[in-house]
């Protein structure tokens, strides 16, 4: 089943996503305010479009990719935005990462305008959007769910309903505590073995290999060590992450210990100007602490 799709909001994540779309047969439709971010999409044979209002215009499928909660309601909930374009019926899917309560919002507007929505952020990085394997978590209905999965199976690898709308954001804040938390510790394991004379890309390969192995240490153990921090995820989107994180937990009323020094860690290297590079940066203020940077 092919559809065609809206894609707002092409930036790193966004634009391996809308190509990975038109690959597997869907006539995608692009736009982002930056122009230059809708060319990959161009060049994949996607059409690009000047406005919301010209890509939403006719489309079976909305999906959103954008940087936090003001930008997505002010694209779907704003003057002349997706809800004001779109036509009924149309599945509206998040994508981006924001507040349970900004998705539930979105959702309850949307089925007053007669669209279904669906909170979908997704996991893996820009190599994952790159190689369509993200993790995609998925708070909506479950016959909405089940008519997103020809959307949902170009980009993603690993694609579960999770509950109710809100519980895909919720899952996600889930998902970057571990993450940020991770970074944080294998930060830390390359302070130790370098303070202590030993290799520690060599170290880090027994890690991986053992107990301590995860994802992270994977992907990016080698480009920590060799200090390579070019954004796949910002610290700064890492940052708002954490804030949806505590704020969660405060919702729930639940105490993160650990999410909070997480938290805390995060914002130090984003004060220290290391905002604009990967989140893997956090070495730079594991270094700063123990006085190595």
């Amino acid at each position: 089943m092919t559809s065609t799709i809206a894609f707002l909001g092409l930036g790193i994540m966004g634009s391996p996503m809308s190509v990975n779309l038109t690959a597997a047969g869907h006539t995608v439709v692009g736009y982002d305010v930056h122009t230059a971010a809708a060319e990959p999409l161009r060049a994949a044979g996607g059409r690009v479009a000047d406005s919301i209002a010209d890509a939403v215009s006719g489309a079976d499928v909305v999906i959103t990719m954008l940087p936090d909660s003001p930008q997505v309601e002010e694209v779907v909930l704003g003057e002349n935005g997706v809800l004001d374009n779109a036509k009924p019926g149309v599945l509206v899917i998040d994508m981006s990462t924001i507040r349970p309560e900004t998705s539930k919002r979105v959702a309850e507007v949307g089925r007053c305008r007669n669209l279904r929505v669906l909170d979908a952020p997704v996991s893996g990085g820009q190599q994952g959007a790159i190689d369509g394997v993200l993790s995609i978590m998925v708070g909506g209905d479950a016959a909405d769910f089940e008519a997103a999965r020809p959307v949902f199976e170009p980009l993603g690898k690993t694609i579960v309903h999770v509950g109710p709308h809100g519980a895909g954001q919720t899952v996600k804040a889930a998902n970057q505590l571990v993450v940020g938390g991770t970074y944080a510790l294998v930060a830390e394991a390359i302070v130790l073995l370098e303070a202590a004379g030993v290799d520690a890309a060599g170290g880090l390969d027994v890690l991986a290999g053992g107990l301590a192995g995860s994802r992270i240490l994977e992907l990016k153990r080698r480009s920590m060590v060799a200090r390579e921090f070019a954004p796949g995820f910002r610290i700064d989107l890492h940052h708002k992450d954490m804030g949806i994180v505590l704020a969660a937990a405060r919702e729930a009323e639940v105490s993160l210990p650990m999410g909070a020094l997480v938290a805390q860690l995060i914002a130090a290297a984003r004060a220290q100007g290391h905002g604009g590079l990967d989140h893997s940066a956090l070495l730079k203020v594991a270094e700063s602490l123990s006085g190595k940077d």
